[in-house]
């Protein structure tokens, strides 16, 4: 089982930010936050802090919020451009009446939040190709179930697929006079139409999941980073139901490029490939050399927390909302940070650590 990454789409997402203006970058998006969160309080015996999204993103049942990094990830400051933020990844549901199995739905998104301001922005994914050498925009369908926020990178989760990486400087913004059909995705001469979006992030490159005959294939479920790891390693797990396998992985990160480490043949492998994983488990995180994974009991349940090392978890039941999905750890505040992902029952919430022993 290893990861194999491609070539950068460099010309592709050169044209696509010459179409638009040029780079707008993190900075750029900080500026316009438009949307806002709220405290408010939310179910499970261990929630710390809550927050909810704004009316509409609480409601949406086409998009549904999945993986969950941090400022703290991203920086040994705990902080990007002075401010100390969350990322959250989302994919979007075809809606009933959507021709054929994937209809229009329209792949995955970016949420950047700002937690002392409360303040967050949606960024849509989108993949640049060139077909038939015309440059093309396509939605970057993934179930986005985990994401990672590494420096200038972004990686997330894209199941059998691998990882999937952008960098942030490529993040770009449709200009008013750009902005095209609000129905669809792609360029027609001076409009590009990202479904109302006004930032897209193109995807810079891939981490191809590969596996040897004989083997049955990592799923890229979820992810986190273990920054008590030296090196930091990126963590890796599956989802699965009883009848499915429920890995937990490790790579390690080159400190200097930020990317997985490679061999000399290209390839990047697992340091460890663990088999005492937790079924039906939705996200993990290792702080300090102790592993936290969420569980998902159903919509109306509250959720659990397991704590401990894989083959000896203990679990924590009724301490997170309904839904919970993937898991961040903040260091310097000693915090797990998650979200949940059912409409009408969505918040972005912390746990004290040392709730779970």
């Amino acid at each position: 089982m290893h990861l194999v990454r491609t070539e950068e789409n460099v010309d592709e997402i050169d044209e696509l930010a010459q179409r638009l203006g040029g780079r707008t970058g993190l900075p750029g998006l900080l500026e316009d936050l438009s949307r806002r969160a709220r405290r408010t309080l939310a179910p499970g015996w261990a929630v710390h802090r809550a927050l909810k999204w704004d009316a509409k993103d609480r409601r949406d049942r086409q998009w549904w919020p999945q993986g969950i990094s941090t400022s703290a990830d991203a920086s040994d400051t705990e902080d990007v451009e002075g401010r100390r933020m969350l990322v959250v990844s989302w994919y979007a549901k075809a809606l009933p009446g959507e021709p054929g199995e994937l209809g229009t739905r329209q792949g995955s998104r970016l949420t950047f939040l700002d937690l002392a301001t409360r303040r967050y922005q949606h960024v849509l994914l989108v993949n640049p190709v060139v077909r038939d050498g015309v440059l093309a925009l396509e939605p970057l369908r993934v179930h986005a179930g985990g994401v990672v926020w590494c420096g200038p990178y972004l990686h997330i989760a894209a199941t059998a697929r691998g990882v999937i990486t952008c960098r942030l400087d490529d993040l770009l913004r449709v200009p008013d006079d750009s902005l095209g059909d609000v129905s669809r995705l792609g360029l027609d001469d001076d409009r590009v139409s990202s479904y109302g979006y006004r930032y897209v992030l193109p995807v810079r490159f891939a981490y191809r999941a590969m596996t040897d005959d004989g083997l049955e294939r990592l799923r890229y479920s979820f992810l986190s980073l273990d920054r008590s790891a030296s090196p930091t390693e990126l963590v890796v797990g599956e989802y699965g139901n009883s009848a499915q396998t429920t890995r937990l992985a490790r790579f390690p990160l080159d400190p200097e490029t930020l990317f997985l480490a490679q061999g000399e043949d290209g390839v990047s492998r697992p340091l460890v490939v663990d088999d005492g994983g937790v079924v039906r488990t939705q996200g993990a995180a290792i702080a300090n050399g102790r592993w936290y994974l969420t569980r998902s009991t159903g919509a109306w349940v509250p959720g659990s927390v397991y704590a401990g090392q894989p083959g000896a978890f203990r679990r924590y039941r009724w301490a997170t909302p309904m839904g919970p999905e993937d898991i961040a750890w903040w260091p310097s505040t000693d915090l797990l940070w998650s979200v949940s992902e059912h409409p009408r029952r969505r918040w972005i919430y912390s746990m004290k650590r040392s709730r779970f022993g």
